[in-house]
Parts: C-alpha cells; structure tokens; sequence
C-alpha cells in the first residue's frame, strides 16, 4: 500500500510533464489530477495516477495502452458511468466529478454515446426499436423519439433497414444500429470501444468513413479505446498513451506513433509488425486431430 508521500512521489515526474492546462472555452473533456483507487482487503490498487488531459470539441483522440494500464477506468470516468477517488473531471463545461449517480446518468444520457465492439442490439427488436431505447430511458416523448430514431439510422445509411431485427443484418450494419443508437440523442461525446475490432478489414473500413463523415458533419467529440495501432493511426488525431494508471506521453497521432519519446510507448511501437519483416525461423504451432 503505498503512502502519501510515495503517491507524491510516483506522480511528481508526470506533473512536471503533463501538467493539466485551464480549460478553454472549446474544451469539451478535460481531467486534472484524477485517482482511482479500488480497496481489496488491506490492498490497495492504483488504477488511475494522477491523470491530467483535455480533449477539445470536435477532437478525435485514441487512447492507448496495454491490458491493466487503466484504460477501462478512465473511460468509465469519461462516460460517467463511475467517479474518481481524487481529481477534477469536467465536461462540456459541468463538473461532473462530484456529481451523485442520479445526476451522473442524467448527463450521460444528454452528453455521452457509447458504441462497443459487440452490438449489444436487443435481438427481437428491430433497428428502429434499438435506437429508440436511449431516448426511451432519457423521457424523449413518443413521436418525437421516433423521428430522432429514424434521423439516426437515415445518417448511417440504414433508412430501408428500420424494420429489419438484428439476425436479418450482416455485421457491418448492426455496427451501424449501433451506432445510430449512440447518435440519436444527439451527444456531444462518442466513445469508441474497440468498435471496429469484430469487424473484417472491408467493412472496418467502410465504418471509420462513416465516422469521418458524421464528425464532419456534427462537430462530435470521439475518444477511441484501441489496440489496434493501425486504426489509431488512420483516423484519429491525437493520442494518449497510458501505463500502469498514468498518463505517459500524449500528442498527434503521426508524431508519437513515429517519434516516441517515452520507454514505454517505443516499447509499444517496437511491439507492432513492420511491412516486410518475417520471422527469423519458422514458428510450428501444435495441433490436436485433423485438420479441417
């Protein structure tokens, strides 16, 4: 368990870095100093150390990092689904760090929209029903729910497909439910997680234009959850990198993907297959029975 002194300590070396700026009036997410400590027993776990950033409208930043860097947390701080231990969380100028989980849902459903890589669609219900369902919960009355439903799948290009359930989409076009879903409340946040991993690189492909084009069109803010270093690259415009709960190296996409500064995010870049490289001897996976 580490004392006050030592979490000085560890966070000192990143707020030299990292030190969180004054929100301007086009920040639409901005951290300063968050903590996430979980109590386990007499242990205590760091998810979040000190985490400082800020994301401005219309912005298109990744959040990167491995399994355990605390990625996950600091989404579910972003998507207001949980508190910080310690910190400042403000969004579209509301400080929502402080906020009780009734006002928390109130402004998640106005602001944020989530899109995962599994659908989450309800099976037995059609696109145009998935897409009501957070207008539903947020008490938008029933003819007015219906047209914003119908605006959002007409903005990802499935007008023809309102009536059609979940089974009777391919994969790409419950991705695009999904999305819709996440628009149709007119958010000023998208959080992306992992929501193209499921899909095949053709379609992938015809989702991150898709979400070009409504970023262009809306002004929306998107934090996307990856690992795929590939996607981060193509279509976003800054990234984060996490490790072990901080913040280590922040910065448009290109230069910290080429130009690293930190151990870890070289560590993480080094990690990635380059174009032509193949392996110094041949790697024999074992099998059990027969091959298909």
């Amino acid at each position: 368990m580490l004392t006050e002194t030592e979490i000085a300590k560890e966070t000192q070396p990143l707020e030299s870095r990292l030190t969180a700026p004054q929100a301007p009036s086009d920040a639409m997410i901005r951290t300063k100093d968050l903590w996430k400590t979980y109590v386990m027993g007499e242990e205590e776990i760091h998810a979040l150390r000190g985490v400082s950033f800020e994301i401005l409208r219309g912005e298109y930043v990744a959040i990167i990092g491995p399994s355990g860097s605390g990625k996950s947390t600091l989404m579910n701080m972003i998507g207001c689904l949980d508190t910080p231990s310690q910190g400042e969380y403000w969004l579209n100028g509301k400080l929502v760090s402080q906020m009780d989980d009734d006002e928390l849902a109130r402004i998640r459903n106005k602001e944020i929209g989530f899109v995962f890589q599994t659908f989450n669609l309800l099976p037995r219900a059609t696109a145009l029903h998935n897409v009501e369902l957070p207008l539903i919960y947020n008490g938008t009355p029933s003819a007015k729910r219906i047209e914003m439903a119908k605006r959002a799948l007409e903005s990802v290009d499935l007008g023809s497909r309102m009536n059609h359930r979940p089974n009777e989409l391919s994969g790409g076009q419950r991705q695009r439910v999904a999305i819709a879903r996440a628009l149709a409340a007119e958010p000023r946040v998208l959080i992306l997680d992992e929501s193209v991993a499921a899909l095949d690189v053709s379609i992938q492909a015809q989702i991150l234009n898709l979400l070009a084009d409504i970023r262009e069109e809306t002004g929306i803010s998107y934090v996307l959850i990856s690992h795929d270093l590939a996607v981060v690259r193509q279509i976003t415009d800054e990234a984060i990198v996490m490790h072990r709960g901080r913040v280590v190296e922040r910065g448009p996409t290109g230069e910290v993907l080429d130009h690293p500064q930190e151990p870890y995010t070289q560590l993480l870049r080094a990690s990635v297959p380059r174009p032509g490289w193949k392996p110094t001897r041949a790697v024999r996976v074992p099998t059990q029975g027969t091959a298909p």
